[in-house]
């Protein structure tokens, strides 16, 4: 887990100084750049005070993407802001981007015992499929916007048909990574429990190497 730092230099803001052409509805209008400037180091300023003031500890917490399983949603050295508290599993739903802990059948490579981040697909009691690299979700096929078109799904719902699809089991929730041909996710360590739940994402703050504030 790492704090993001929120450095870096604002929007180049334009304009020339003095200049009063367009008159004096411009003087009372900042230029649209010039507004998201500022709402872009409101939200820097208004995170930056929570995270000293360590309410992090207890609401919030910062995550950095290790890896490029999330691909395109999260990229490699993203940051990642997770909320802990007022959450609870049950409130989880399809589409959520989730922090657990580290699943106990994982035996893919890469760093052990560290917390991973995948989009919950199935929730308890659904069941789901995979035919034609497509998921179903209770034998409806998984509407996915956050995806490019003709994304490749990679391995297959194992041992998963239409007639026998995989039952998640109450409890439960089947997880996957966006980047399906190389994530390891439920597909190789089955599906995780709730209680091990650290939390939902919930805005990216960091992204290719500058602020990127964006809300999921």
């Amino acid at each position: 887990m790492t704090t993001a730092d929120f450095g870096g230099a604002p929007d180049d803001l334009g304009g020339t100084p003095g200049h009063a052409a367009d008159g004096p509805l411009a003087a009372r209008k900042a230029p649209p750049s010039r507004r998201r400037a500022f709402a872009g180091w409101a939200v820097s300023l208004a995170l930056a005070l929570l995270l000293a003031f360590g309410i992090r500890a207890f609401v919030f917490q910062v995550f950095s993407i290790p890896s490029t399983s999330m691909v395109p949603a999260l990229d490699v050295y993203d940051r990642i802001l997770v909320q802990k508290a007022f959450f609870n599993w049950h409130q989880v739903r399809e589409g959520d981007i989730v922090v657990f802990t580290h699943p106990p059948r994982d035996h893919c490579p890469g760093p052990a015992g560290t917390d991973l981040v995948k989009r919950v697909i199935a929730l308890p009691g659904q069941t789901i499929y995979s035919a034609g690299g497509i998921l179903y979700v209770d034998g409806r096929r998984l509407r996915e916007p956050y995806l490019p078109p003709h994304d490749l799904l990679g391995p297959p719902i194992p041992g998963a048909t239409r007639q026998d699809p995989f039952h998640v089991p109450h409890g439960e929730f089947y997880v996957m990574g966006d980047n399906r041909a190389i994530s390891c996710d439920s597909r190789f360590w089955g599906p995780i429990k709730g209680s091990s739940i650290i939390g939902r994402v919930v805005m990216l703050l960091w992204h290719d190497g500058h602020p990127d504030f964006r809300f999921f």
